[in-house]
């Protein structure tokens, strides 16, 4: 599966290389993939984090 990501801090576009986007990807699917009630079939994913 092919996947894109976007970070946005404050509203503001944070580029990353192909190297940052792959780990937070994985690091991200890897964490979901293992929760309890989640579609292994699912579409997107959206995190907020807020202080």
């Amino acid at each position: 599966m092919n996947f894109d990501i976007v970070l946005k801090i404050d509203g503001k576009d944070i580029p990353m290389n192909d190297f940052v986007k792959k780990i937070l990807i994985g690091m991200i699917t890897g964490a979901v993939g293992t929760l309890r009630d989640v579609n292994e079939n699912w579409k997107s994913i959206d995190i907020s984090i807020k202080p």
